[in-house]
């Protein structure tokens, strides 16, 4: 039977089992074997990964083609304007060609929202905002690109669903067996 498992994943973690320097990985945090990310999760970024000893469900949710929505919070520098947002929603044009279309909706910060440690720079002239981004594709490092592109860059970037599954409930650090 396979198994799938939600995963938050903290700051600073690399979403790998294996050792690369003195790097925190994914073996810090699950003892599971034969389980594998089903795609990846930036270093500097938190968030939903799932992970999985099912080779279908790993490529399916992995390989852009299948167009798995990935819906992320990113608090970004800075206000975007209305004009800032429509390009975001159309598709940004970046170094490896433009972004397929997003969902974009400023939110308020989530109360359920964890503190980071360490936090993220804060400047006293300088406000953020919070970005609901829901994308169907997975090019590196692509919202952080995408809010830079548009004068906004990405301070703190939260991954809270793939597909159906959800970061509901989990800490950071924590993981679900899913059924």
């Amino acid at each position: 039977m396979a198994r799938t498992i939600l995963f938050n994943k903290p700051f600073r973690v690399l979403s790998q089992f294996s050792a690369d320097g003195d790097k925190a990985t994914l073996a810090d945090y699950i003892d599971l074997p034969g389980v594998y990310a089903a795609g990846r999760l930036d270093f500097d970024s938190e968030g939903l990964m799932l992970l999985t000893d099912d080779g279908a469900l790993q490529a399916r949710v992995a390989n852009p083609r299948y167009r798995l929505a990935k819906i992320y919070l990113a608090q970004v520098e800075g206000v975007p304007d209305p004009a800032a947002l429509r390009a975001l929603a159309r598709g940004v044009e970046l170094k490896d060609g433009t972004t397929r279309p997003a969902l974009v909706e400023p939110v308020d910060e989530p109360g359920w929202l964890w503190p980071r440690n360490p936090p993220i720079r804060e400047r006293r002239d300088i406000p953020t905002r919070w970005l609901k981004l829901e994308i169907r594709e997975g090019r590196n490092r692509q919202v952080r690109r995408m809010t830079a592109a548009v004068g906004h860059p990405t301070l703190r970037l939260i991954r809270i669903a793939i597909g159906d599954w959800t970061l509901d409930g989990l800490q950071p650090g924590e993981y679900r067996l899913l059924e």
